[in-house]
C-alpha cells in the first residue's frame, strides 16, 4: 500500500510538507557521473508512502528518467540492503516487460543517505476500472512467469511462503488493541484471523517471482495499452495468489484516487480465470481454493497493515534512516489525510462485513 493518487490541497494552515532533497540529488548525480548536463528536476506529486520521485526532464535521453529517493524501507531493511533490495526488484522484474527499465542507482551517502534508483519514465495514464484489468492481469502473468534463477537473494525466498504471511500478519496485528476500532470491528477481524488455516499446501511450481504490492493505482497504462508496474521495492519469491487479491481487493481498488472502482464477483472471477489461462501456458496450475485462501489472508494483512499505519504515523521522523519509518512527518499532509480516510473506512465495520461477504461469493464462485 505504498502509491496514492494525488488528494485536494488541505484548508488547514499547517507546516510546510517535506519534499525531496533536490540539491542533494544534484549533487549527487554529478558526483557519480550523471550530471544533469540539461536536465533539469521536477519533483513529482507526493503521491505515496515509501518514496519521493523526480523526473530528469529535458536533456537527450530517449523517454527519459526518474529518480526514486526512499523515505523508508517497506521491508524492514538498514539503507544500504533496502536499495540492493530495490535494485533487485527491478533488475530481475524488467524481464517480464512490464516494469521500467532499471537505468543505475546512487548509493547511500552523506547526499543522500538511503539512496537513489534511477528507472525509466513510463509514459502513461492511472488504470481505469474494470477495463484494463486483462492489462494488468496480463501484466502480473508476465511477471509470474518468469523463470526462477537459481540464486534468489537478496529477495526474500521463503521457505513456507505462507507461514511466512500468516507471520507478517500476526506481527502487524499487535497493533490491533491500540488501533482505536469499535468492538464489532474487532470481533469481526478476529473472527476471519481465526479463520485461516495454519498450513497450505504448496506445489513447488507454485512459488513465483511477485510483487506483493500489485494495486491498481500502481500500475500506468501506456498510449499502446500496455500495464507497467511501476512499484517494486516489495518483491519476493512467493505465492502469485498475493499478486492477484492485491490487484482486486477493495482495499486496493478504492485506495488511489486516479483508479478507484467497486468491482463485482463477475469482475474477479474474470481476472482469475484469465490468470490462470495465461500461466497453463506455462503449464502452471493453482487450484480455486488456494487463490482464494491466498486473498483472505491479503485482506488481513491490509487491515492488520491499517492498525499498524495508524499508531506508526504518529512517530518522530527516524533521523537514523535505519529502517521501516511510518511518521507523517515525511509526507505531504493532503497524502497523510488521504491515506487516514482510507484507512478509517477500510477498519470499519460495515466495510469489513462487506469483503468478508464478497469472499464467501467468491470462494462458491469456483
Amino acid at each position: 500500500m505504498e502509491r496514492c493518487a494525488s488528494t485536494p490541497p488541505s484548508s488547514r494552515t499547517e507546516s510546510p510538507s517535506p519534499g525531496p532533497p533536490l540539491i542533494a540529488l544534484e549533487h549527487s548525480l554529478a558526483r557519480h557521473g550523471r550530471p544533469l548536463s540539461g536536465h533539469r528536476l521536477e519533483p513529482l506529486a507526493d503521491t505515496g508512502l515509501a518514496h519521493w520521485h523526480v523526473r530528469l526532464a529535458g536533456g537527450s535521453d530517449k523517454g527519459g528518467w526518474l529518480a526514486r529517493l526512499p523515505k523508508q524501507s517497506q521491508m524492514g531493511l538498514d539503507a544500504a540492503s533496502n536499495l540492493a533490495y530495490q535494485v533487485a526488484c527491478f533488475d530481475r522484474a524488467q524481464a517480464s516487460g512490464h516494469t521500467p527499465r532499471l537505468d543505475d542507482w546512487l548509493p547511500c551517502d552523506d547526499l543522500l543517505p538511503r539512496g537513489a534508483l534511477v528507472v525509466e519514465a513510463i509514459d502513461g495514464r492511472p488504470a481505469s476500472l474494470p477495463s484494463d484489468l486483462p492489462a494488468l492481469t496480463s501484466a502480473l502473468a508476465s511477471l509470474h512467469r518468469l523463470p526462477l534463477p537459481d540464486q534468489r537473494a537478496p529477495l526474500a525466498s521463503p521457505v513456507d511462503p505462507w507461514r511466512e504471511m500468516l507471520d507478517e500478519i500476526a506481527t502487524q496485528a499487535r497493533f490491533l488493541p491500540g488501533a482505536g476500532l469499535s468492538r464489532t470491528s474487532t470481533a469481526l477481524i478476529e473472527q476471519a484471523l481465526a479463520q485461516l488455516p495454519q498450513r497450505l499446501r504448496i506445489a513447488d511450481d507454485e512459488i513465483r517471482l511477485i510483487s506483493f504490492d500489485a494495486h491498481p493505482g500502481n500500475f500506468l497504462i501506456t498510449p499502446h495499452g500496455r500495464a507497467v508496474l511501476v512499484d517494486l521495492e516489495k518483491c519476493r519469491y512467493s505465492l502469485p495468489g498475493f499478486d492477484l487479491a492485491h490487484l482486486s481487493l477493495y482495499t486496493s481498488t478504492t485506495w488511489d484516487l486516479n483508479s478507484r472502482a467497486v468491482l463485482f464477483v463477475e469482475d474477479l472471477v474474470a481476472l482469475y480465470r484469465r490468470w490462470q489461462e495465461l500461466m497453463a501456458e506455462d503449464s502452471h496450475h493453482s487450484d480455486w481454493s488456494t487463490l482464494i485462501t491466498c486473498r483472505r489472508a491479503m485482506w488481513l494483512w491490509s487491515l492488520t497493515w491499517c492498525a499498524k499505519w495508524r499508531a506508526q504515523q504518529r512517530r518522530q521522523v527516524d533521523r537514523q534512516h535505519s529502517g521501516e519509518d511510518w511518521s507523517a512527518q515525511l509526507s505531504d499532509h493532503a497524502l497523510i489525510a488521504h491515506v487516514a480516510d482510507r484507512v478509517d473506512h477500510y477498519l470499519s465495520a460495515p466495510i469489513i462485513r462487506r469483503v468478508a461477504d464478497e469472499l464467501e461469493e467468491l470462494a462458491r464462485a469456483g
